[in-house]
């Protein structure tokens, strides 16, 4: 698919990235995303961390062909947005998530179809040869299957996110949908570094069945 037109996630994948500020059901297919599990407080050095590290090899994959590197089934595309899922840690009574020191995440950003294990090989080592982070070693790449989930965007700060939860919760009681999970998945669409926190935009996002 070399030549072609750029894949572009924000026009393609509208239902799944973008949707409204009204909860409605998605049905999510498996992917494969590159991942990296981390514990405590978001706003940490180490979140940030992890961050830098996860983009590093995700445009390493991205830029693959400038070194001369063109993956099996390789197409152009823009990279994925960061995500992650957050829950208490297993055994806490309340899955209330007030603590952030308590917090449990696995951060992640999603991967084209071609990005083999070989594939996320070969990314690791051009990122370490910019940045020898010893976070890399701890990046996977593994398959999730999310699907049936309840989503919708919420827009403001992070600390306001239990607003949009009860919109969530209000919604499934009267579609007769159950959460299946304690732990949930956000969606970054907004880089707090450059948005004020009442813009910031988050897609929220948990299992559910009928």
């Amino acid at each position: 698919m070399m030549g072609e037109v750029k894949y572009e996630w924000r026009k393609r994948e509208k239902e799944l990235y973008l949707p409204g500020r009204k909860p409605v059901v998605v049905t999510v297919p498996p992917y494969f995303y590159l991942a990296l599990d981390g514990h405590g407080d978001p706003n940490a050095r180490e979140f940030a961390d992890g961050i830098g590290v996860l983009y590093s090899i995700a445009y390493a994959i991205r830029m693959m062909p400038k070194k001369g590197i063109v993956p099996p089934g390789y197409f152009e595309y823009t990279v994925y947005p960061l995500e992650a899922t957050w829950s208490m840690p297993e055994g806490d009574a309340s899955q209330v998530l007030t603590d952030k020191s308590r917090l449990r995440y696995t951060m992640m950003i999603r991967q084209p179809d071609f990005v083999t294990s070989r594939v996320f090989d070969l990314a690791l080592e051009i990122a370490a040869e910019k940045d020898p982070s010893s976070l890399l070693k701890q990046v996977t790449l593994v398959s999730v299957e999310e699907g049936q989930c309840v989503q919708m965007l919420h827009v403001g700060s992070y600390d306001n996110e239990p607003e949009s939860f009860a919109l969530m919760e209000q919604f499934c009681l009267e579609k007769g949908l159950n959460r299946t999970s304690a732990s949930h998945r956000e969606i970054y669409l907004s880089d707090p570094r450059k948005v004020a926190p009442d813009a910031l935009k988050t897609v929220l996002r948990y299992k559910v069945k009928g």
